[in-house]
């Protein structure tokens, strides 16, 4: 029988989101229902609220979700009614990046994760006979209930809570896993991150974990900084209009060998590849606005630098994930001081603070 759920739904660009009561389609083969304890928000979500980005209208958001398992449909063996899961991205399994253990560059990610329907075509959630679009990344978790796959759901251990757990599902995955697989952070390196929200926090978390020397923090807002100390930084640099690079440059003259940057802005990104020590390797996080562009000396890059991106931290949910959970729990990456905690009904609350800097990690809770 379908679910009826509460939902916030978005229902015009830049508009704030609404608490309604929607159905949701009953789960397919290679799909399972989840009760929602928690969703983390993400900027990826404020920026599709924000900026046409080929989502169509009404529809639900939210890709940070954690809760317990409802039931599954055909095909589905690796969870069961009654476990508890975090979710993450969609990916079809079967294309060659898929199926060479790439499933962050599936080739049909942005079908699977941005195009508002399920795989076999069918609208999620309807309103009345008003169709709700949904599935967003594989979830759709700003509501109650969601519609995942198996590919993106994880198990969860029984002693981390759902809160805590949600962020796994992207910001933590993406940051922590830029740091470990794709920059391969060692403790003989130097590392900045340029941007501490979660993302840039969980890069320095990862690299506080495996023991880099120097660490720097970049951001325009005090108290992320300050937070980015208590988490392990041993530099911070607060971007009120000072040169980045020379900043940099003055922890270490010799450059900095890996650099995350989670902000998208241009100038911080040239800022970061001229401060680069040789071999240097930064890597580029953010989704930018249509028609931005990078101006940079291509001398640069000599010395044997590099610039690259990066989707979802190299990873794939189901391997990594777990691991990062278990270091978690070890006490090597304790993320717990990004979070805090707001009832789903207080959504544009939240998403107003992580704007001005209040909060680090917002996450919904369901009541």
């Amino acid at each position: 029988m379908p679910t009826t759920t509460r939902a916030a739904v978005l229902r015009q660009r830049g508009a704030p989101f609404a608490l309604e009561t929607v159905t949701l389609a009953d789960p397919g083969p290679g799909e399972l229902l989840v009760k929602l304890a928690a969703t983390g928000i993400c900027f990826t979500d404020v920026g599709v609220q924000r900026y046409e980005q080929g989502t169509p209208l009404p529809h639900v958001l939210g890709h940070e979700g954690a809760g317990t398992v409802l039931s599954v449909g055909e095909g589905v063996t690796h969870v069961a009614p009654g476990d508890r899961v975090v979710l993450s991205y969609a990916s079809c399994g079967t294309c060659p990046n898929c199926s060479h253990d790439h499933p962050q560059y599936c080739a049909n990610f942005m079908a699977l994760n941005y195009s508002g329907v399920l795989p076999d075509g069918r609208v999620p959630m309807h309103r009345g006979e008003e169709p709700v679009y949904g599935g967003f990344f594989g979830q759709s978790s700003f509501a109650d209930h969601a519609i995942a796959y198996a590919r993106n759901t994880v198990k969860l251990p029984d002693d981390v809570p759902f809160a805590l757990a949600a962020p796994f599902g992207c910001g933590l995955q993406t940051g922590a896993g830029t740091a470990y697989n794709t920059l391969n952070v060692q403790a003989h390196h130097s590392f900045a991150v340029m941007g501490a929200g979660t993302v840039g926090l969980a890069a320095l978390l990862a690299a506080v974990d495996r023991g880099c020397h120097t660490i720097v923090a970049i951001d325009r807002v005090a108290a992320r900084l300050d937070l980015a100390r208590q988490l392990g930084a041993t530099h911070t640099i607060l971007a009120d209009g000072q040169d980045v690079m020379l900043a940099l440059r003055a922890i270490i003259a010799t450059g900095i060998d890996r650099i995350v940057d989670t902000t998208g802005a241009s100038p911080v990104i040239r800022a970061g590849l001229e401060a680069l020590a040789s071999r240097g390797e930064l890597a580029m996080l953010a989704v930018t606005a249509p028609g931005t562009e990078i101006t940079f000396n291509p001398n640069t890059l000599l010395g044997g630098r590099s610039l690259r991106g990066a989707v979802e931290g190299d990873a794939d949910p189901q391997v990594f994930i777990p691991w990062l959970i278990d270091r978690h729990r070890a006490g090597r990456f304790n993320h717990a001081p990004l979070v805090r905690e707001y009832p789903l009904a207080a959504i544009n609350e939240a998403i107003a603070d992580m704007a001005s800097g209040v909060a680090v990690k917002p996450v919904l809770v369901m009541d």
